[in-house]
């Protein structure tokens, strides 16, 4: 028992089936993330690089872009690694890291996206103080917020998740997960607190969503009367609309949407949020805004 329980290493078992196909997955993989660099980098950078575009929505989206990359970053360099290796290991210290960075991702994501829905109900419902409600300072408050919050609640998980004697390394996805390694404590009566805490932060990122749902619907209810406040709604929350869309259809497929089916279909689950979203977001940004999207052209027609 005290043997087993220093655990130095995991085995992930996610990619157990997908030995005969790995040379096509490694491929598939790797172009998925050089897309996914390649379409963040290029928001970030024009965002940056563009003074008009200095505004907190657009710093807001910035800051959105950044987060794909650090929650990508965690995932893909390994996955592409254990897509080329015959044994899928991951340290023990390194598979909690891992465990830190997507957990913080998938927070921050919500906390920023949260940020985003308050951001456009000062925009449209209280124009006249948007700049002194939405000035530099508390604009670097709440981005600090959605940064440093979700870090402090995932790295508090990590840390209760540490001080568990492990009976078992084997862990049955393609990357670590906290609760799947809680559920390799030897005695599960130490993992009372791992579970008041998780059930904690879910409530807490509940109530933002809640926050961000109660927001939109009193935007859509304050634009209906309004022709220049639907035109403003139509152009600059739609595309936040659509974001949050993907962020919960995805938070509930990795919830529910995983039982009793096939490997690959677990995979597809498990991967489909560090696909999707990180995929989709810059375009739907870079597109959907004009201002973003009349930048990009503009540097596209200056390098031909």
């Amino acid at each position: 028992m005290d043997n087993v329980s220093q655990t130095r290493r995991f085995f992930l078992l996610g990619l157990n089936e997908t030995n005969n196909h790995r040379f096509t997955l490694f491929f598939l993989t790797l172009l998925c993330y050089c897309v996914i660099l390649l379409v963040n980098i290029s928001v970030i950078v024009t965002i940056i690089l563009d003074k008009n575009l200095h505004e907190p929505m657009y710093i807001l989206i910035c800051t959105f872009c950044m987060n794909g990359l650090y929650g990508t970053a965690g995932f893909y360099p390994k996955l592409l690694w254990d897509l080329l290796s015959p044994v899928h290991v991951i340290s023990y210290s390194g598979c909690l890291v891992q465990v830190q960075v997507i957990a913080s991702f998938i927070c921050a994501d919500l906390s920023i996206l949260s940020v985003m829905a308050y951001d456009r109900y000062v925009a449209i419902c209280r124009p006249l103080e948007y700049h002194s409600v939405m000035s530099k300072q508390r604009l670097i408050m709440l981005v600090c917020f959605s940064w440093m919050t979700p870090s402090c609640i995932a790295g508090i998980n990590v840390f209760l998740t540490s001080r568990l004697k492990l009976c078992s390394q084997y862990i049955a996805k393609m990357y670590c997960m906290n609760w799947m390694i809680v559920k390799l404590a030897c005695f599960p009566a130490e993992t009372a607190v791992n579970s008041i805490i998780s059930y904690i932060t879910i409530i807490f990122y509940l109530f933002h969503g809640i926050f961000i749902v109660l927001s939109y619907m009193y935007l859509i209810k304050t634009c209906a009367n309004s022709i220049e406040n639907r035109a403003k709604f139509m152009q600059t929350c739609v595309p936040h609309l659509t974001s949050l869309q993907f962020f919960l259809v995805n938070i509930l497929f990795m919830r529910f949407g995983s039982k009793d089916f096939p490997q690959a279909f677990k995979n597809f689950v498990a991967i489909e949020y560090l696909v999707i979203p990180p995929l989709l977001n810059p375009l739907i940004y870079g597109f959907m805004l004009s201002k973003i999207r009349n930048r990009i052209m503009v540097v596209l027609t200056l390098k031909k």
